[in-house]
């Protein structure tokens, strides 16, 4: 009784992590459409917000396992939140002598931070409990990181965007430019001191999640881990998997607010538009606990199938309609995002010949997909319009349909719950 109580008390602390970056990573969305009217950016040039944030993934991931396999997962998540707290730091001083370069550095240092806490928590949550659950415990702390995309679009719009405008031959006054400077400032103040908080607050239960936690990390260098990890099929298939399902979804979250401010879609103002790219995420979040019961009935692949075949047809929708069904079509698209992070992560970890960290490294470094499918997105929309650059999340998520059809025909090497209860 006493071990199950430290396994939910270290649960409940993980989870917290995921709430931090979920609340962290959707600031994105607000900032890309902020820094478009702050510095008279393109769209392409606005989209570098996202790139620098989420190229992190692609450098550090592989790092971040070789720390953790070396320092183990509790001592990373310490260093990974003191790195995220030194990048709010840069974010104020960009926000307080405007400059976009800056913008850039910090935000790939902060991504950094949220790499190693990825790398670190995703197995770690898994890992937590019954091995039959995996996929049930990861998908609920996936939830909690929804909860924090719904509350970070939202909060970003009102201190970012309020009065910015981004038509073309439109200039900012500076009243609105200093305002959403300000904004930006006051957003990464208090993310900074929430982070002290979260730091401290994990160094006092590093214990219970120490003592709770199975061993994850063997010890192997980065150079080990990377061999490991190409050598593995399923791993590179899973890391593929990841690349095109964050870069699907963080090009429409990020885009989102400037599709529905567009005159072919609805023509609200640019903070109403971006407060409502928050039930894009919140559907995400009504996914997540709606899928985590499903994943007691359905089998995770065929779930997965179905919720990218649909997400792919809602893209071909705005793509081939527009107008304004096409914008509540495009929020709804979140609502089958939801599960598929975690069950891409939890099917390949069964399915790779490779260990865990070196697996959760590699589908991390698939998150660059974040950084680099919203580049093309944003070239695709300056070359047309919104509208028209849906359809490369659309071809996203049909490849994403067949990596679940094929993880379906594909027998796990590991005895989780894949081999038993979904």
């Amino acid at each position: 009784m006493e071990k199950r109580s430290g396994v939910l008390a270290a649960f409940i602390a993980v989870t917290t992590l995921f709430f931090a970056w979920g609340f962290i990573t959707s600031l994105i969305d607000p900032l890309v459409a902020a820094v478009k009217g702050i510095f008279t950016l393109n769209d392409r040039q606005a989209m570098l917000s996202a790139f620098a944030f989420f190229i992190a993934y692609g450098v550090v991931s592989f790092p971040a396992a070789a720390i953790i396999a070396k320092w183990r997962a509790v001592p990373s998540i310490l260093v990974a939140l003191a790195m995220m707290v030194i990048a709010c730091l840069i974010m104020l001083g960009a926000a307080n002598i405007a400059n976009y370069n800056l913008v850039l550095i910090g935000l790939f240092v902060l991504a950094s931070g949220i790499t190693i806490l990825q790398v670190a928590a995703n197995p770690l949550a898994a890992a937590l409990g019954d091995p039959e659950k995996s996929h049930f415990r990861l998908t609920l702390a996936q939830t909690l990181n929804s909860f924090g995309t719904i509350i970070g679009p939202f909060l970003g719009s009102v201190l970012f965007l309020k009065g910015v405008e981004v038509e073309e031959g439109v200039a900012l006054t500076e009243e609105v430019r200093n305002n959403a400077l300000l904004g930006i400032d006051t957003a990464y103040f208090w993310i900074c001191g929430l982070l002290i908080l979260l730091f401290v607050f994990f160094f006092f239960a590093r214990k219970t999640v120490a003592n709770a936690a199975p061993v994850i990390g063997s010890g192997k260098n980065i150079f080990e881990l990377i061999a490991e990890a190409i050598s593995s099929k399923w791993a590179l298939i899973g890391a593929g998997a990841i690349f095109l399902y964050v870069g699907a979804e963080v090009a429409i979250g990020a885009q989102m607010a400037l599709f529905l401010n567009s005159d072919n879609t609805w023509g609200i103002s640019l903070e109403e538009a971006g407060k409502l790219v928050s039930y894009y995420w919140g559907g995400a979040f009504v996914g997540r606990l709606v899928g985590s019961a499903l994943l007691y009935v359905f089998k995770a692949h065929r779930l997965l199938t179905i919720f990218t075949a649909i997400a792919a047809l809602m893209c071909l929708y705005v793509f081939t309609v527009g107008g304004v069904s096409a914008g509540y079509v495009a929020l709804a698209i979140g609502l089958f995002n939801s599960i598929m992070f975690p069950v891409i992560f939890t099917l390949t970890l069964e399915r790779s010949s490779a260990s865990e960290e070196a697996t959760s490294a590699m589908l991390c470094t698939g998150i660059v997909g974040g950084a680099l499918v919203p580049l093309l997105v944003g070239s695709v929309s300056d070359a047309s319009n919104y509208t028209v650059a849906f359809i490369v999340p659309a071809l996203c998520y049909g490849l994403l349909c067949l990596f679940a059809f094929t993880a379906g025909r594909a027998q796990p090497v590991r005895e989780t719950e894949a081999a038993s209860a979904h």
